[in-house]
């Protein structure tokens, strides 16, 4: 029998969205069984997501990272995850200075270090075309969707990529939303391909709102990054909040700016380290 190896990593979260950093600049990406076994809560370490530092890609960027949500499928996006990796990699001593940059699996991001624990992203240009997300049944752009779930649950919704794809669901409160229900039929009503991110947000007034986002190969988290910058992206261009707004999630409250249409969409929150750790695996 082969002796067991071991794999070091370190436990994060920004605003309550927990994940393992793998540092993967001299090793292999984890399997998708080995991103099961380490997101299991209970006989593993437990995250939403796990992040893995790599090489850069661009000139200009100090690191690269890729995302694994916990069943083992990747992800484009994760904006709670970026400001994470830009952490670590400060601490790693990769990043010099109050301003770089970090390449993520949908492109490349300018970082902001605010304080020791408070981090702006420039993540992405809102899109919203169709093709881009992509949303599929629909002809044309709308600021908001229409459709018929399995089961008869009539929906509307809006749409938008941030890197990775979003529906946002208004609704009058948050607190009784049926965000695992709705989130899982629209997940899986093919609409969205491979699959979606759900939010369900409150306008609160102009320059506050509140969410809960159902992700997918995660469910219901305590913040998802994107999917702020989402709701506040499709509330945005309707008009119905100011382009600087703070977002209350469940396990804590980002700042969230878009200057205008052609901007990046600015993401400011926490990041943490919880604890380092030590993972033993067969098969790393």
């Amino acid at each position: 029998m082969n002796a067991p190896t071991t794999l070091d990593f370190s436990k994060m979260h920004g605003a309550g969205n927990d994940f393992v950093v793998l540092d993967l600049r001299d090793a292999e990406d984890p399997s998708p069984e080995l991103c099961r076994v380490l997101a299991d809560r209970h006989t593993g370490v437990g995250c939403d997501l796990i992040l893995g530092i790599k090489q850069p890609r661009s000139a200009e960027a100090v690191a690269s990272f890729e995302i694994w949500t916990a069943d083992g499928s990747r992800s484009q996006q994760c904006g709670n995850g970026a400001r994470c990796v830009a952490a670590w990699t400060v601490r790693a001593g990769l990043a010099q200075g109050p301003c770089f940059a970090l390449d993520s699996p949908s492109g490349t991001h300018a970082v902001d270090v605010l304080d020791e624990h408070t981090f702006r992203v420039a993540l992405a240009v809102p899109q919203f075309a169709p093709e881009s997300i992509p949303l599929f049944g629909f002809d044309g752009e709308k600021d908001v969707y229409e459709a018929v779930l399995d089961g008869g649950t009539h929906v509307r919704f809006a749409a938008v990529s941030m890197g990775n794809p979003h529906a946002v669901i208004e609704v009058d409160d948050v607190d009784t939303a049926p965000v695992a229900r709705i989130g899982r039929a629209v997940q899986d009503s093919g609409l969205f391909l491979p699959t979606v991110n759900v939010g369900f947000v409150e306008v609160v007034s102009r320059d506050r709102i509140r969410l809960r986002v159902h992700e997918y190969g995660a469910g219901e988290t305590l913040a998802c990054g994107s999917g702020a910058c989402a709701a506040a992206a499709v509330l945005m261009r309707q008009g119905r909040i100011d382009r600087s707004v703070s977002v209350a999630l469940p396990g804590g409250t980002l700042d969230i700016g878009w200057p205008d249409a052609d901007a990046n969409i600015l993401m400011t929150g926490p990041a943490a380290f919880s604890y380092e750790g030590t993972f033993p695996h067969a098969t790393v």
